[in-house]
């Protein structure tokens, strides 16, 4: 197989590794401020790839473990075995990010929040590449993932994957990439410190001066995907992101339900975000409590027991396919 980087200066992929709501699109337009560094909004190229081969989570009506199984037996006759396979998709995404990064470019940053899922097969895929861990107050993700996507409304049963599965495999990856990574906390892109751009940059082996802070609120990411809301509402740094989320946690429901996650994580958890459990305990006592939105947190709590285990959205497409005259497919 020939080199995809033939003829053209190889592309280093850096990827932002954090959880949805972290202000990893601030921290996007940021780098994109510097002429070396090119990005999409989000390219998610990865995830079928990798997901190719995983048993669960995955459900299509082409039968996945069946499409697992015939791909194993694919890839053990070839000479490089699985590892090809997967050297394959690494080729092919270092192709494609050169294609999207143009010619001028040296850096290709691939922001998918969803990439925790993968995070691990990522580090070990791309020995090249830099990593960028950027940490958010729990709390904060918390209450923007229930104004931002919930309209203020109890919703975190649909974000379990982010919150526990993908917490706890960042810090992992954090600590298994080594030298090859960088920590950032979102309180730093908000400060908007020359220092802490600085670190930021000369990771990259870059120099801030050559970027241009203010292309950030110009810096425009093609695609439907990414945090538009954040864009629209900061076009420019504030602090107000720091200090909005305390108004969205102050039902006695939200408060336990927070203090138990909070626990969940743990203290050498928070430690490696950058974070203190006893602090955030205190800043969450510290909250009024308003009762307002106690009884539509009870219901919708209950509720997405059910959602978890029965993810309705399944049943509306199959009923939708029913409507539109469509034959029914078992997926598996």
């Amino acid at each position: 197989m020939s080199d995809p980087r033939e003829g053209s200066a190889a592309i280093v992929p850096v990827f932002v590794f954090s959880l949805p709501r972290s202000g990893s699109t601030l921290l996007q337009r940021m780098l994109a401020t510097h002429p070396a560094i090119e990005t999409a909004s989000e390219p998610w190229i990865l995830l079928p790839f990798l997901y190719a081969l995983r048993r669960k989570g995955v459900y299509a009506e082409y039968g996945h473990r069946t499409s697992i199984r015939a791909l194993e037996d694919f890839a053990s006759g070839l000479p490089g075995g699985e590892r090809q396979y997967i050297e394959a998709v690494r080729d092919l995404a270092l192709h494609l990010y050169r294609e999207r990064a143009g010619a001028g470019a040296r850096y290709f940053v691939d922001k998918t929040p969803r990439y925790h899922v993968i995070a691990g097969e990522i580090l070990r895929m791309f020995d090249d590449a830099r990593f960028i861990f950027l940490w958010r107050n729990p709390l904060a993700i918390v209450a923007s993932m229930i104004e931002g996507w919930g309209r203020g409304h109890w919703n975190l049963y649909e974000f379990e994957v982010d919150l526990h599965d993908g917490l706890e495999a960042l810090v992992d990856a954090q600590r298994a990439a080594g030298e090859r990574a960088i920590s950032v906390r979102f309180a730093e892109l908000v400060d908007a410190s020359p220092d802490s751009r600085d670190r930021i940059f000369s990771f990259l082996g870059l120099k801030m001066i050559d970027a241009d802070p203010e292309r950030q609120v110009e810096v425009q990411l093609d695609g439907r995907m990414g945090d538009q809301t954040g864009v629209r509402q900061y076009s420019r740094l504030s602090q107000e992101p720091r200090i909005k989320w305390t108004k969205t946690l102050g039902s006695p429901l939200r408060k336990a339900w927070c203090r138990r996650y909070l626990r969940w994580i743990g203290r050498e958890r928070l430690q490696a975000m950058g974070y203190d459990l006893d602090e955030l305990l205190r800043e969450l006592d510290a909250i009024p409590t308003s009762w307002r939105t106690v009884p539509a947190d009870a219901i919708r709590m209950l509720a997405g027991r059910f959602v978890r285990a029965f993810e309705p959205w399944i049943l509306r497409d199959k009923l939708d396919d029913l409507r539109h005259g469509h034959r029914l497919h078992p997926h598996s």
